[in-house]
């Protein structure tokens, strides 16, 4: 039986035994977890997804894919060039379980991009859980304006960055970014990943967020 499933925005058809690499997931070498984003299982088709479906993994190894090199030369007003090599973060692992139903009760834990949570909040990541129906409220006038969604509890202001404003700001939240903590520690990887997921376009150097959080961290 083959399942097909999404992470990191990308889809695989998987069966027991497959041994592939996909974005890099929060999780150590050895341990088990299980994807619950799962399109078609069998044939059984989602819509989108397959409620109570799921595939579990063993974590074989956190590895880097091959080196790519991306060459920026800006013409005439500007007259320079850029050479930056990068080195996508995977893990590597293998599949050994294909549930059709009952994956929400397992108790594997979810497997979860590292870049988009804390490492609080991986710890303590469960199996997606179907939640009860609610019955239908009454009809209501639609609002003139549509509610700001609101931070996280415990997120720094990061509007304090240079160059952030409630755009930007909103799609840092939006990637699980809430705390000048998590940008301080970003590396070359990480600032490059976050520039072309969230298309910075560069912005994340030229602005200096890395040292600038340094510094709104520490208080």
């Amino acid at each position: 039986m083959f399942a097909v499933m999404k992470t990191g925005g990308k889809q695989y058809k998987v069966q027991a035994g497959d041994v592939l690499r996909v974005e890099k997931l929060a999780a150590d070498a050895g341990e088990k977890v299980q994807f619950n984003e799962i399109l078609m299982v069998g044939g059984t088709v989602g819509t989108p997804t397959v409620d109570g479906a799921g595939v579990q993994a063993e974590v074989i190894d956190q590895i880097k894919g091959e080196k790519v090199i991306h060459f920026v030369k800006r013409r005439r007003k500007h007259s320079s060039k850029r050479t930056k090599g990068h080195r996508q973060q995977l893990t590597l692992l293998r599949v050994t379980d294909i549930l059709e139903k009952g994956a929400d009760k397992s108790g594997v834990k979810a497997a979860i991009g590292a870049g988009s949570v804390s490492g609080a909040a991986v710890g303590a990541a469960k199996p997606a859980k179907k939640a009860p129906a609610k019955k239908a409220a009454p009809a209501k006038a639609a609002p003139k304006k549509a509610a700001k969604a609101e931070a996280p509890a415990g997120a720094d202001d990061l509007k304090q960055l240079s160059g952030v404003g409630p755009a930007l700001e909103k799609k840092l939240l939006e990637a699980g970014v809430t705390t000048f903590a998590q940008i301080a520690a970003w590396g070359a990887d990480d600032i490059a990943k976050f520039d072309e997921a969230l298309s910075f376009k560069g912005r994340i150097e030229r602005e200096g967020w890395v040292e600038q959080a340094k510094e709104l961290a520490k208080g």
